[in-house]
């Protein structure tokens, strides 16, 4: 028995009606002593669906004060029951692990074989245990063991994070499964399906599940997403309200459709604060449909990745027309895009305007002096600006002069990456003992400038409490 009804999970009166009879057929396997017959001890029918929070409590209660030897000795004689030897990696872990108020930091079956027996046996560790995060990347999953492990997750509520990338035998059922967990789950906050395509069915079922879903961080890297299972996917992120991270390197995301389903989730969605879209092939016109949609957000979205995405000094001329009206994008990252001295150019004056970035990445963005001297004219204009990655790019003693007079003026900046000073025989001496200095000056400046924030923010933290003094004092004075 499992705590997955077929009823809420299938739309297809036919479907359910041939798993009932798939059903059937296994329990009358089942009586005839079948090798594939299911030892998962879930409680009878009536008593999920009558109480099936409750139930799941109660067993964790009574569980949480036993130790992990218990645990262990449990798991051995789970494996016995169901005629499988133990995995040594899971009684290493237990035995290693430290067991605060019933739950243990990590189960990491990582590349472990997990078949059908595999998967039950391990019930008795999932009913006892809660674990921040559950890996079972490349572990062979089979499709009913699979399925009967995602259902125990669910029911036993085990873990936070769980992880079954690189899992591309995973069927109808586990993915059904798996949809399940999603909409059901109250601890479940982050789930990684990396490395496997998201296509037809599981699109449609992953997609249906994140309507009602509870998961705050979604990473689907490397998921064959581009084109319908995108449009699948963004259709039911539109109206998400819990999911706050959206990972979705790898995925050959171009500049037109998928560009054009991404811009409508920033117009629409407003709960969404990471997107992550690097490695992909935004390119210019994407870009385009990405701070169009940007420009429409008054909440949301504070982290975009853009990371080798084809983007070019063209590009900037959508970016700039963005920056000065953005209030929410606090992390933009550009780097591995060709954007050389005249993309810079283009955006040093809307930077200047912009109020709310933060952190600009902008390594190996094909930059040279030039493009450093752009950027050190927008620090000295700036107040808010922290990070700045100019790493991998072509900056020498003129932009790093420029850099260093800037930093005198700026108060705000934190950290300023650059490539470290690597001599060559052809080099001055003198040019080199300056780029050494300036690269020092560069450093310190930035230290000085992050504890002079810290300085500020133990300030600003301890006026609250000052201030009330204070009234206190005037109010005692004005009784006297």
């Amino acid at each position: 028995m499992t705590g997955c009804s077929d009823d809420e999970e299938q739309s297809d009166e036919g479907e359910e009606t041939n798993n009932k009879k798939q059903h059937q057929k296994k329990k009358t396997k089942k009586e005839k002593g079948s090798k594939a017959e299911k030892h998962v001890s879930f409680p009878p029918d009536e008593l999920i669906v009558s109480g099936f929070s409750e139930h799941r409590d109660n067993d964790r209660k009574g569980d949480s004060c036993v130790t992990l030897a218990e645990v262990m000795s449990a798991y051995e004689q789970s494996c016995s029951r169901h005629q499988v030897e133990p995995k040594e990696c899971v009684l290493q872990q237990l035995q290693q692990g430290v067991c605060v108020g019933g739950g243990v930091k990590c189960l990491d079956l990582k590349g472990e074989r997990l078949d059908q027996r595999s998967c039950e046996a391990l019930e008795a560790v999932l009913k006892s245990l809660h674990f921040d995060f559950i890996n079972l990347q490349a572990a062979q999953l089979e499709e009913n063991g699979a399925a009967s492990l995602l259902d125990m997750i669910l029911y036993y509520e085990s873990t936070t994070h769980l992880d079954i990338s690189d899992n591309g035998s995973m069927g109808t059922s586990c993915w059904r499964a798996l949809a399940h967990l999603i909409k059901q789950s109250v601890r479940l906050s982050r789930l990684d399906v990396c490395n496997v395509p998201l296509v037809n069915y599981p699109a449609q079922s992953l997609s249906k599940a994140l309507l009602t879903g509870r998961l705050t961080a979604l990473h689907l890297h490397n998921a064959q997403l581009s084109g319908v299972p995108l449009y699948t996917l963004i259709s039911a992120l539109r109206s998400n309200k819990a999911l706050i991270e959206l990972h979705l390197t790898d995925n050959q995301l171009n500049s037109y459709q998928d560009a054009l389903q991404l811009g409508d989730l920033l117009r629409y969605n407003t709960t969404l604060q990471t997107l992550q879209l690097s490695n992909n092939e935004v390119a210019d016109a994407g870009l385009e449909e990405l701070c169009d949609g940007l420009r429409h957000q008054t909440a949301g979205l504070k982290v975009l990745l853009l990371r080798n995405n084809q983007i070019t000094a063209d590009g900037m001329v959508h970016l700039a027309k963005a920056l000065p009206v953005l209030r929410i994008l606090q992390v933009l990252d550009l780097g591995e895009n060709l954007l050389g001295n005249e993309g810079i150019q283009v955006i040093r004056e809307p930077l200047m305007q912009n109020t709310s970035v933060l952190q600009l990445g902008l390594a190996k963005t094909d930059i040279t002096c030039e493009g450093a001297v752009a950027l050190a004219e927008f620090l000295a204009e700036s107040h808010q600006i922290e990070q700045l990655d100019l790493c991998h790019n072509e900056v020498k003693v003129g932009g790093l002069m420029a850099l260093c007079l800037a930093l005198r003026i700026n108060s705000s900046l934190t950290t300023l990456d650059v490539d470290p000073h690597r001599p060559s025989q052809d080099q001055d001496e003198f040019l080199t003992d300056t780029q050494k200095r300036l690269q020092s000056e560069i450093v310190q400046r930035c230290i000085a400038n992050a504890d002079r924030s810290n300085i500020n923010m133990e300030t600003s933290e301890s006026l609250p409490a000052e201030a009330e003094g204070t009234t206190r004092l005037q109010t005692e004075t004005t009784h006297r």
